[in-house]
C-alpha cells in the first residue's frame, strides 16, 4: 500500500499548513500575467458535468487554454463536442487517447462516473500531466490517497471539481470559524436532499443491449462487467456501489466543504452509520452517519453527523436559523451545514456556501449575518475555480482543492462514511495505514479495489 513515511509527512504537513495554500489568511491568488504558450488539454468525459469542464479548458481568453483531444463513450456526445473544438481528436478509450496524444497534452480534465476517475487521472499523472478531476476525487479510499501522493511526488498541479471551494461566502464562513467566531466547535451537522435518483433495497434493474452509440465496455472500465441498463447510464449510476458513491459521495464534497475547510476534518478515528438496509448493489435509501475526529493541530476533538435521504438534524438545533419561505411557512433548507460551538452556532444553508443572506451565526436564538463580522477577518480570495488551476500550471499559486492536501483528505473522510454504510457496524479507522480494525474481506475490497478487465491504477508511477 502507500508509503508510511510519506503518509506521516503528509498528515503533519497538512495540519501545519492549514489545508494547502491557506497558511495565515489574507493571501489572495493572483491573476496570471504569464506570457507562456497555451495550455493544451485532453478531456476525459465530455457529457454532463464534462460539458462545462471541457468548455472551461477550451477558453483562450480566460485561461489561455485549448482542448486538443476529447474522450467519451457516447459517439453522439463525442461528435457534438468535436464540433465545438475544431481540430480536437476524438476517442472512446482514455487509454488510447493518452497513448496517442500524450506528447500533445499538458493537462487533463476527468469528468467520468466515479469508478473511472482514478484510472484515468493516474494514467495521466503517471505521464506527467496536470490533472483536474471531478468530485468525489475517487471511488475508493486507497485511490484518493495514492492520487495525492502521485501529484506530490511528480510536482503536478491538481484540482478537484468542487467549485464552491472558490466561493467567497464559503471561504469567509470558514475564516470566521477559524477565527473563533463561535469558539471551540463541539459538533458539525451536514445534510443533503440527495439521493434524487432511485436508490434502495431490491430495486429491479432492467437490462438490454447497449445502444449503438454507447461503448459499454469502455464505460464499465475497471468495474465488474454487467449488461447495459438505462437505469445505470447516463445518470443513475450514482446509486450503484460498483460505479458511484451514493448520496454521500455525490454531495459531501460540496456540502461538507465549508466545514472541512474551517475545521480540517481529516482522519476520523471511527465512523458508524444508521441506514435503511442495502443489498450490496444499490446504496440505501437514507443514511445517518456519525464521524468522530480526534484533536488536530489545536482543534479540539469533535463529532460530525451526515444526513441524507430526507433526514435532517434535530429541529431544536435549527432554532433561530433562517429558512425558506415566509412567516410560519418557513422551513429548513433541504441541504446545509450547522456548526455547534461554545459561543453559538454557525449556519451555512445550501450546498456551496453561497446562500449569502441566510449565512451567519445564531446566538441565543438570534441570527446575525456573517457580513456583519467580515471586517474582522481576512481570508484568501480566489480568481475563480478553474483559473486557480490554470494559473498554478503557469507557476502562480496553488489551487485550494489540490489532491495532496485538500481534495484527497476530504475524499478519504467522505468515503470512510460509505465504508461504515457497507459494513453495517462501527468502523474503527487507522488512517495512517488505511486499515479498519474490524474489517472483513468485503470491507478491505472497498478500501482498495481489485480492478477488472485489464485496467490498472498505475500506482507505481
Amino acid at each position: 500500500m502507500a508509503n508510511k513515511t510519506t503518509r506521516r509527512t503528509f498528515v503533519k504537513s497538512t495540519a501545519a499548513l492549514g489545508l494547502g495554500c491557506w497558511v495565515a489568511g489574507g493571501v489572495s491568488a493572483k491573476e496570471s500575467r504569464s506570457a507562456l504558450e497555451e495550455i493544451r488539454f485532453g478531456c476525459v468525459g465530455v457529457g454532463g458535468k464534462g460539458s462545462s469542464d471541457s468548455a472551461a479548458a477550451n477558453n483562450q481568453q480566460a485561461h489561455g487554454s485549448k482542448v486538443v483531444a476529447v474522450c467519451d463513450i457516447d459517439d453522439g456526445t463525442l461528435e457534438g463536442v468535436k464540433k465545438k473544438f475544431p481540430g480536437a481528436k476524438g476517442y472512446n478509450d482514455f487509454r488510447k487517447m493518452l497513448d496517442e496524444m500524450g506528447n500533445s497534452i499538458d493537462a487533463v480534465t476527468v469528468s467520468t462516473p466515479d469508478h473511472n476517475h482514478a484510472p484515468a487521472a493516474m494514467m495521466a499523472m503517471g505521464m506527467g500531466k496536470h490533472c483536474f478531476c471531478q468530485k468525489p476525487l475517487s471511488h475508493s479510499i486507497y485511490e484518493a490517497r495514492v492520487m495525492g501522493e502521485t501529484a506530490r511526488k511528480k510536482k503536478l498541479v491538481t484540482q478537484m471539481g468542487n467549485q464552491g471551494t472558490a466561493n467567497g461566502t464559503l471561504r469567509l464562513s470558514a475564516a470566521l470559524i477559524k477565527n473563533g467566531q463561535i469558539g471551540n466547535v463541539k459538533e458539525v451537522h451536514v445534510w443533503t436532499n440527495r439521493p434524487v435518483w432511485p436508490q434502495s433495497y431490491g430495486l429491479k434493474v432492467k437490462t438490454m443491449p447497449a445502444p449503438k452509440n454507447v461503448h459499454w465496455k469502455e464505460w464499465i472500465g475497471p468495474a465488474e462487467t454487467c449488461e447495459y441498463s438505462p437505469e445505470i447510464h447516463p445518470f443513475k449510476w450514482r446509486g450503484f456501489w460498483n460505479f458511484g458513491t451514493g448520496a454521500l459521495g455525490d454531495m459531501a464534497c460540496h456540502t461538507l466543504n465549508m466545514s472541512f475547510m474551517a475545521l480540517n476534518l481529516q482522519n476520523p478515528t471511527s465512523v458508524v452509520a444508521t441506514t435503511d438496509r442495502h443489498d450490496g448493489v444499490l446504496y440505501p435509501k437514507s443514511s445517518e452517519i456519525v464521524f468522530e475526529f480526534p484533536e488536530l493541530d489545536g482543534r479540539p476533538a469533535l463529532k460530525m453527523v451526515w444526513y441524507d435521504g430526507g433526514k435532517k438534524p434535530p429541529r431544536e438545533l435549527l432554532t433561530g436559523c433562517p429558512g425558506k419561505g415566509k412567516g410560519d411557512k418557513k422551513r429548513p433548507y433541504n441541504s446545509g451545514a450547522l456548526i455547534i460551538g461554545e459561543k453559538g452556532n454557525f449556519y451555512s444553508p445550501g450546498d456551496y456556501g453561497g446562500e449569502v443572506a441566510d449565512t451567519g451565526t445564531v446566538v441565543d436564538g438570534k441570527f446575525t449575518n456573517q457580513r456583519d463580522f467580515a471586517k474582522d477577518v481576512d481570508y484568501p480570495r480566489s480568481p475563480g475555480h478553474f483559473k486557480e488551476f490554470t494559473n498554478a500550471i503557469r507557476g502562480e499559486g496553488t489551487p485550494m482543492s489540490n489532491f495532496p492536501t485538500y481534495a484527497g483528505p476530504l475524499t478519504e473522510t467522505i468515503l470512510l462514511g460509505n465504508l461504515a454504510v457497507w459494513s453495517g457496524k462501527k468502523v474503527d479507522w487507522d488512517a495512517e495505514n488505511m486499515v479498519a480494525a474490524n474489517a472483513d474481506e468485503s470491507v478491505k475490497d472497498m478500501i482498495r479495489h481489485k480492478y477488472k478487465n485489464g485496467y490498472t491504477l498505475n500506482d507505481s508511477a
